[in-house]
């Protein structure tokens, strides 16, 4: 017996990386999963391997799409927002454009239209929970959008903690983590990787599935709301 038994989990953006590896997670756990993205093809390799798991192409910025899965699926235990649903550049801040800068907030927007759909279906003890992440709080230079966009999650959190109570809302923060996101160093990912992690605390990069965990200890820890858990292997430090 699992200790999320039957329990109804909605991963928004559950088809690779730490939504996957959240997906994963809670399913082995005995929870009901569902999961979605943008990427039909993503969801059709999901659904194969991940049979257990129910899959669907739908984005964050489609406000009916989101309201029509929450109301198929009715009384919601946890809902997870790890889907980016934006293009993020990666340059100093006077060296972007306005429309490059406002393009890194539809993450944000796109959690926001999760919230608003999906609230009102959870239960009352039920949570949600946000993907931010360490550029919120320690921004190296070039990634101003990417840092603004994750202190607005960050706040998001803290204020919907308060106004949807008992319901809770919380926030993790991942840091350097491997994931598809670099796939496009192709034979050079490990390489780069590893080369990355010597500057962390503790001297790697992590995983989707460490960042799961945290996921799912909120989840299951029915005295967290308005928190922020940072899994960086250290980073955040002086």
């Amino acid at each position: 017996m699992g200790s999320m038994d039957n329990q109804n989990v909605v991963i928004i953006g559950g088809t690779s990386g730490i939504g996957l590896a959240t997906a994963v997670a809670a399913a082995s756990k005995g929870a009901n999963v569902w999961a979605v993205s943008r990427s039909v093809d993503k969801v059709k390799t999901c659904s194969d391997l991940y049979p257990e798991i129910t899959f669907s192409s739908l984005d964050t910025h489609n406000v009916e799409g989101l309201k029509s899965l929450f109301e198929s699926i009715g009384a919601i235990d946890h809902i997870v927002a790890a889907a980016t649903g934006a293009e993020r550049t990666m340059a100093p801040f006077m060296d972007q454009t306005d429309e490059q800068f406002r393009g890194a907030f539809n993450k944000f927007w796109g959690y926001t239209h999760v919230a608003r759909q999906g609230i009102p279906h959870l239960n009352d003890t039920g949570s949600i929970t946000f993907i931010s992440g360490t550029p919120a709080r320690k921004c190296n230079p070039g990634m101003s959008s990417v840092s603004c966009t994750g202190n607005a999650v960050e706040g998001l959190t803290r204020a919907l903690a308060l106004e949807v109570a008992p319901k809770r809302v919380n926030a993790v923060a991942p840091g350097l983590i491997s994931t598809g996101m670099f796939d496009n160093l192709g034979d050079n990912k490990n390489a780069a990787l590893d080369n990355m992690g010597k500057n962390i605390p503790l001297g790697r990069v992590g995983e989707a599935q460490e960042v799961a965990k945290a996921i799912v200890m909120i989840m299951e820890n029915s005295y967290m709301t308005g928190t922020t858990v940072d899994v960086d292997g250290g980073v955040l430090l002086p």
